[in-house]
């Protein structure tokens, strides 16, 4: 597995070796070893997975301290805009977003750490999205930051006639409205 550091301190594109025959593929999508290889502190509890549709926008989502996951991200079917804000006090890039396209085809996966918002926009017909947490979910730590926001200046690559976005996900808050910041670890 090929690990990258992002412009963004502790946040990793991590590419696993694919290995390929006329029966197929085979990759490990999980090795800790490797990880532990590339100095990145991770011990998942948790799987999730979504399915969408073209034009969906999830996020942009965190939980608050203590409840703070860090995520490895991975797309099983179809393609994301992955997309995170950096949300840790002291960062230097506080406030900033990062984006890379993940798809079914790179097999890349996004290593995101405590501190920072995540969500991503399907760019394929359907998608199915996993992502293994380091903590478990806690709905009343739950926070997130509208997918609008102007500050932040997301292309998120979905013509706005097209987007599908839950309620919820609507009324979040601009970051500069959220008076939450990630305290140094």
């Amino acid at each position: 597995m090929q690990a990258t550091e992002t412009v963004f301190k502790g946040v990793w594109i991590l590419r696993p070796g694919l290995f390929t025959d006329t029966r197929g593929y085979f990759f490990e999508s999980y090795n800790q070893k490797a990880l532990n290889e590339a100095k990145i502190d991770f011990k998942p509890v948790q799987d999730n997975e979504s399915y969408s549709v073209f034009g969906t926008i999830r996020g942009l989502h965190f939980q608050k301290k203590p409840y703070a996951q860090a995520k490895l991200i991975r797309v099983i079917l179809g393609e994301i805009k992955e997309v995170i804000v950096d949300l840790r006090e002291d960062s230097g890039t506080y406030g900033e977003s990062f984006t890379t396209v993940i798809n079914s085809e790179n097999k890349s996966q996004l290593f995101i750490p405590k501190g920072f918002a995540h969500g991503f926009s399907v760019l394929s017909e359907a998608t199915i999205v996993l992502y293994k947490c380091d903590n478990f979910y806690h709905p009343e730590s739950e926070a997130g930051i509208n997918h609008l926001d102007p500050d932040l200046h997301i292309d998120w690559q979905i013509p706005e006639e097209k987007r599908i976005v839950s309620n919820k996900d609507k009324n979040l808050p601009f970051l500069r409205e959220l008076n939450y910041k990630f305290p140094d670890e």
